[in-house]
């Protein structure tokens, strides 16, 4: 005892010091990664088959949104930049944080570090409903829109389909809703792969086929882009505020009773943010893997586990991924563009790998 209370005297750290430094480096972080954002999205809206100066696309976008700025570039370069490629870097920026946040989410309240927003079937709803309106028509009255409102009307019913098997006797409990997930994935990626064989398409099969693999090249001035940009934004701070629910499920379901949070409740209303956010993704940018996976245990290693500070990281964090996966799907191979999921996937696999490797030896 004496010897406890002479180290606190001489300055040893307390629970409060390491709280206040873990703050303080999270702080850092938020800050700095945003700054990096701000540099990515600049630099990447030059980068394509037509380079074009960051100090060109900077005088562009003011320009474009009415403020002084003397015109240096033609026509074509602001075309480019403000028709196509601002666009492309929102919808990646508002697809990158939303999946990486979902994915923070689901390993918390699931207590599976190998969640991601696609384990829970919501991605094979989504595949389903755009290969029935690429291969079908599905929803052809919708115009422009037909391809994202069916991925998303496929992704919400998948969603619902999922609570429903994972609810019995008025609770829903982690293994239920991986259990759930799995088998209504594999159902629906069986769906999607039969749409795909009845149809005599050849061309709207090969589209199918490159959706499934995610890309940004439909992202356009429109509706839709503010609307998952809107439920990107809502729902990272949705899952903000109720962080301590998600650290207490992460701990276990008792522990959070103790707490005062109920884990039925809590799980039902994490589950609702989650599959909206990632049906809306998903219905605008195709399943684009490893994000929601990767990013949340490498915002971990920055942050730290607790919600709250790591929701902003991963957030941040996953727009600048996809941000840069999208540009180097547009230039590795001109003229023809990489589905973005190929580059995810080429980044996320080793990093998975690696990851196992540390959990294996971790248990010797």
């Amino acid at each position: 005892m004496l010897q406890k209370a002479e180290s606190q005297s001489l300055g040893a750290p307390s629970n409060e010091g390491l709280a206040s430094g873990a703050r303080r480096r999270a702080a850092l972080w938020t800050v700095g990664l945003a700054a990096f954002l701000c540099i990515t999205v600049a630099l990447c809206m030059g980068i394509g088959p037509v380079s074009i100066a960051p100090s060109t696309v900077l005088g562009i976008i003011g320009h474009s949104l009415g403020l002084p700025v003397e015109q240096t570039w033609t026509d074509s370069e602001r075309s480019i930049v403000w028709e196509m490629r601002v666009p492309r870097v929102l919808l990646g920026l508002a697809v990158g944080a939303g999946l990486a946040i979902c994915g923070a989410a689901l390993q918390g309240m699931v207590r599976n570090i190998l969640a991601d927003p696609y384990i829970l079937g919501i991605s094979g709803g989504a595949s389903t409903g755009a290969a029935a309106s690429i291969l079908f028509g599905f929803a052809a009255g919708a115009g422009q829109y037909a391809l994202p409102l069916s991925a998303f009307v496929g992704a919400l019913g998948a969603s619902l389909l999922v609570f429903f098997l994972a609810r019995a006797n008025g609770q829903v409990t982690s293994i239920r809703l991986l259990l759930a997930g799995i088998a209504v994935g594999y159902a629906l990626s069986a769906a999607t792969s039969f749409l795909i064989f009845a149809s005599d398409n050849a061309e709207g099969s090969r589209s199918v086929m490159f959706w499934l693999l995610g890309s940004l090249a439909l992202a356009r001035w429109d509706a839709f882009l503010v609307l998952v940009l809107a439920v990107a934004l809502t729902s990272t701070a949705l899952l903000v505020l109720w962080s301590r629910r998600l650290d207490a499920l992460s701990i276990g379901d008792e522990t959070a009773r103790a707490l005062g949070v109920p884990p039925v409740a809590a799980r039902v209303q994490l589950l609702t943010v989650v599959s909206l956010c990632t049906g809306a993704v998903v219905a605008a940018a195709g399943a684009v893997g490893f994000v929601g996976l990767v990013v949340p245990h490498l915002g971990r290693r920055l942050v730290g586990a607790a919600h709250g500070r790591l929701i902003p990281v991963v957030a941040l964090l996953g727009a600048i991924l996809l941000i840069w996966a999208d540009a180097g799907a547009r230039v590795l191979m001109q003229p023809r563009e990489l589905p973005i999921g190929i580059i995810t996937a080429l980044v996320g696999a080793p990093f998975l790998l690696i990851l196992i490797r540390r959990m294996y030896a971790r248990t010797l």
